[in-house]
């Protein structure tokens, strides 16, 4: 059996190298190996290639059959570590909280425990009769966080 310590080992140095981070990896039973990367800036194809070569020169396929997919991660998937919040901030993101509620706005800061989040929304305003669009910066614990993930504008 292929341990994920294993591939972390092999992979840890062309990551830090090249200004990329790893955000999963996942080894099933029949030891499909599936590797997920992401960059402060761009993940290039040929940073997928790299990884490949040097996980397969890692390994022998001898003593362990194994297949192998290396990916950056998605911007339709939702944030699985801290550094994906950081590479976000000034970014707009959709936030589902844990009690169902969704939230899209401007990450403008991201620390460990929390996250602070700046959206606008309708409220009524005292002495008005419309509601008017009001501007919001809120921190909220990633406790609260079901998932956040980028949101793509087609505007």
């Amino acid at each position: 059996m292929i341990h994920k310590e294993t591939i972390v080992n092999l992979i840890e140095s062309y990551l830090a190298d090249n200004s990329l981070f790893l955000v999963d990896i996942k080894i099933s039973s029949e030891n499909d190996i599936e590797i997920t990367i992401e960059s402060t800036e761009v993940v290039d194809i040929r940073n997928c290639a790299d990884i490949s070569k040097i996980v397969e020169s890692g390994l022998d396929r001898d003593v362990e059959d194994y297949s192998l997919t290396v990916s950056s991660a998605g911007l339709d998937q939702p944030f699985k570590v801290f550094r994906q919040y950081q590479k976000f901030i000034g970014k707009e993101v959709e936030v589902v909280f844990k009690n169902g509620t969704k939230q899209t706005a401007i990450l403008s800061d991201a620390r460990e425990d929390k996250v602070e989040l700046r959206f606008s929304k309708l409220e009524k305003v005292e002495g008005k009769k419309k509601r008017e669009r009001v501007d919001i910066i809120q921190f909220y614990s990633l406790e609260e966080i079901k998932s956040t993930k980028p949101f793509i504008n087609f505007r």
